[in-house]
């Protein structure tokens, strides 16, 4: 679009905007009004990708989110386009994910009219993300966008909607009447008081069963050395929760993943890294806890810290940081669990049980297939650096025991929201942000219905 001398419009100020902000990938569908704003991002050398449905768009975004560490962008039509994509909105934030969503509107001149696909888009979005405003005037878009972003990204992870009207995609402004805004940095990474620190060090030594419980926080913090460190240094057993695997390697001889059940039941002390008790970890509660097993909890926010299960010691803060200085702590003290202990043995006698039980099925050739002696070809064949998308019920859900993980970040699937239609959405994503590694999604036939006519993209 032509524009004036010394003039720019609300598409490119956002497409800069957005840029300036860290946003490298846009997914969505475009049509009336945002096709501006996809032509001026990919001009600003962000790269587009169009999707052939709006939650999909929404779902691959987040995605891309999680895997970069910044929140990415999806852009859809007004009305229908962005009700389509609140799926995903709702999605990211009950995951804990980044991400940007941006929704066209009709023009502010003729709210109230009924204009074409007019709707409260503000409204609907508010009460699924972090943050949600329309923008009123081009010149404001990067204090929007920054806005956005940062509430996005800073404290517990979530979404952010923008609404963008017609007439402010379309505006043109003197560029020295835009306000600048200042672009945010890597969110502040918050320690918790040493006290704290020497007291789950004290429990976790007093502990005659202890579990350590890593969850997807501490791959979303990039904390998998500094957890290898204190697991390999404390030589304690864990557990991986479904897009905790990978932080630590799921081959690791310290992992009780094959003996999941038997180790919440039996665990007398539970040390939750970046992990929530919610209905993936049974809320913390019993028959699949002690009712008495004593808990220590890591996470970003207080406000999680004792939901469901009161917590004897508590460290609030940033994951990477936090078992920083739990690492350094451990310098000072001579403990590490024993090699040789009934707890030990324990799980390990459940392990063999448990690998005994579905050897027949991993084995079974008849026809057809279960879904063990499916997984027994496809993990043959999956290199270690694969990124695997899981999406179904069984499906999912045995694939999680069947298909290792060795890499952080390197398992998606349904998440806390137990979402189905993620699948090709998440592995569209994360071939554009990982173009050399292998991405696999392994999908039930129903789930496989909500998304699959993704499979017509080229290679991002």
């Amino acid at each position: 679009m032509a524009k004036s001398e010394g003039k720019v419009n609300g598409a490119t100020l956002m497409a800069r905007a957005l840029k300036q902000q860290g946003v490298q990938y846009m997914f969505g569908i475009v049509g009336f009004p945002v096709i501006p704003i996809a032509i001026a991002a990919q001009r600003e050398g962000i790269t587009y990708i169009g999707m052939r449905n709006e939650q999909s768009a929404s779902y691959a975004a987040q995605a891309a989110s999680y895997l970069t560490g910044r929140p990415q962008a999806c852009l859809v039509v007004s009305g229908p386009g962005v009700v389509h994509a609140l799926a995903g909105l709702a999605n990211a934030q009950v995951n804990c994910w980044p991400m940007l969503l941006i929704g066209g509107a009709s023009a502010i001149e003729q709210n109230g009219m009924g204009a074409f696909q007019e709707e409260r888009q503000v409204l609907l979005a508010s009460p699924l993300c972090k943050y949600a405003h329309q923008v009123e005037r081009p010149e404001r878009i990067p204090y929007y966008v920054e806005q956005a972003v940062r509430s996005a990204l800073f404290g517990r992870p979530g979404a952010a909607y923008l609404d963008m009207p017609d007439d402010v995609i379309l505006g043109e402004v003197e560029e020295a009447a835009v306000r600048p805004a200042a672009t945010v940095g890597e969110p502040p990474r918050s320690l918790a008081p040493q006290e704290n620190i020497e007291a789950a060090l004290d429990a976790l030594q007093s502990a005659k069963r202890p579990l350590v419980i890593v969850g997807k926080g501490m791959a979303w913090s990039r904390a998998e050395n500094e957890v290898r460190q204190f697991i390999e240094r404390t030589r304690l057993p864990f557990l991986a929760t479904p897009m905790g695997k990978g932080v630590m390697p799921d081959d690791h001889p310290l992992s009780v993943g094959g003996a999941r059940s038997h180790a919440l039941q039996e665990a007398d002390l539970v040390f939750l890294l970046g992990a929530r008790f919610n209905w993936i970890l049974h809320f913390g509660l019993p028959p699949r806890y002690s009712k008495d097993v004593r808990v220590i909890q890591l996470d970003l926010s207080a406000e999680e810290i004792g939901n469901n299960r009161q917590a004897e010691v508590a460290l609030v803060g940033d994951g990477k940081a936090i078992v920083g200085q739990l690492n350094q702590a451990l310098s000072s003290r001579q403990w590490f669990y024993p090699a040789e202990t009934p707890w030990r043995e324990a799980i390990a006698a459940k392990i063999a049980g448990n690998q005994a039980a579905v050897a027949p099925m991993i084995a079974d050739d008849t026809s057809p297939m279960n879904y063990y002696r499916v997984y027994r070809d496809i993990a043959a064949r999956l290199p270690r650096n694969a990124i695997i998308v899981g999406e179904g019920a069984n499906t999912m859900d045995i694939g999680r025991t069947q298909m290792p993980n060795f890499e952080p970040r390197s398992r998606l699937d349904a998440g806390s929201y137990g979402t189905m239609g993620i699948g090709l959405g998440f592995a569209v994503a994360a071939a554009a942000v990982h173009p050399g590694r292998p991405v696999i999604a392994v999908q039930g036939d129903s789930a496989f219905g909500f998304s699959g006519m993704e499979l017509s993209h080229k290679n991002p």
